[in-house]
């Protein structure tokens, strides 16, 4: 016999494999023509595959009796999410949903999220959570009389920013959940008030997340972290400036406090005053590019280069999350928890 015979035999062998009946090594329901899922030690049906963790990724190299251990822990996360209270929400490409009270959440795509079995996370499993700020810049061409594409001199650019979150979990199915809290509507400046809010948004996620806050006080804002209440008891409006002499308008519920670093009332984070962040992002202050190095600019970019002028940095305790009035003067360590500032 060739090897021609040998080859058209394989052949015949793979494709009779190919359509072999294969039965679920899970629920032992059969698996139909590409419906089977493969495991390191035997075969899943779509169903069954369907029912695993959105945040599983190892199907492959998971053996039966693991991928069964995990179809049990999905079980008893559908019945622990029957009392899963949300109160505080996230939009962005995934939902994150909190109960602050009792320190869990949820990260998922779906509207209907109760009938998607999203995996209820604690507080507690939380390892850490990376924030990031990604700039995408694309060159601005023109075309000379000719038709030819030229660059601007200075070279122009076309910016937007990504406020991408990953958190860390310690759970034995998956290590990290990757979401981005910009996604649809990414700011295209450092200087605008939708770059800011996202800014603030992402790092209030983190406080939150890694209990460096007061998880019990009600949070609410624009386009920024929202409470699930109903809309009859959101305030009209939320003050744009404070009051002098120590006392602030909470911009959550609207009361008034004096002194206190959070409301008296709902526990929201005092605002850092307009005037502070007016000077902050003040135009007329020179800077120096991050790209080139070219010092003494005032515009809005680069006058060589054509980059983005940096976004002020806000000054802010990592450990505790106070954040000084004064920017521009900050002190060397926090005042309420003796943490150097950074």
């Amino acid at each position: 016999m060739g090897h021609a015979d040998d080859r058209q035999i394989t052949r015949r062998i793979l494709i009779i494999g190919l359509f072999d009946k294969k039965y679920c090594d899970v629920c032992g329901a059969k698996i139909g023509f590409l419906g089977n899922r493969k495991l390191e030690d035997g075969n899943l049906c779509k169903d069954c595959a369907g029912k695993l963790s959105p945040f599983f990724s190892d199907r492959r190299n998971s053996t039966v009796a693991e991928i069964k251990e995990q179809l049990a822990y999905r079980e008893e996360n559908k019945q622990r999410l029957d009392d899963f209270l949300p109160t505080v929400t996230f939009d962005g490409s995934k939902k994150v949903y909190i109960d602050p009270i009792s320190e869990r959440f949820i990260v998922t795509r779906l509207s209907n999220w109760r009938g998607g079995n999203p995996d209820l996370i604690s507080f507690s499993q939380v390892r850490n959570v990376e924030t990031d700020i990604r700039e995408n810049k694309e060159e601005i061409f023109y075309k000379d009389s000719e038709g030819n594409e030229k660059s601007y001199n200075p070279r122009r650019y076309e910016c937007d920013y990504e406020f991408n979150v990953t958190i860390h979990v310690d759970s034995p199915w998956f290590d990290e959940i990757e979401l981005e809290l910009s996604d649809g509507n990414r700011p295209d400046s450092r200087f605008t008030d939708l770059y800011r809010e996202y800014e603030q948004k992402m790092h209030e996620l983190a406080d939150i997340l890694m209990r460096r806050d007061n998880l019990h006080r009600v949070f609410d804002g624009d386009g920024m972290m929202n409470q699930i209440r109903d809309e009859d008891e959101r305030p009209d409006s939320a003050p744009t400036s404070q009051p002098s002499g120590g006392e602030w308008v909470c911009p959550s519920c609207g009361s008034k406090t004096t002194g206190a670093k959070f409301c008296d009332n709902c526990g929201a984070l005092k605002p850092a005053p307009v005037e502070a962040a007016a000077a902050q992002t003040s135009g007329n202050e020179t800077w120096v590019c991050p790209s080139c190095g070219t010092e003494g600019q005032s515009k809005k970019f680069c006058e060589n280069c054509g980059c983005a002028r940096p976004a002020p940095k806000t000054v802010r305790c990592a450990s505790c999350g106070y954040t000084p009035e004064n920017q521009a003067k900050p002190p060397k360590f926090c005042p309420e928890c003796g943490k150097p500032l950074s």
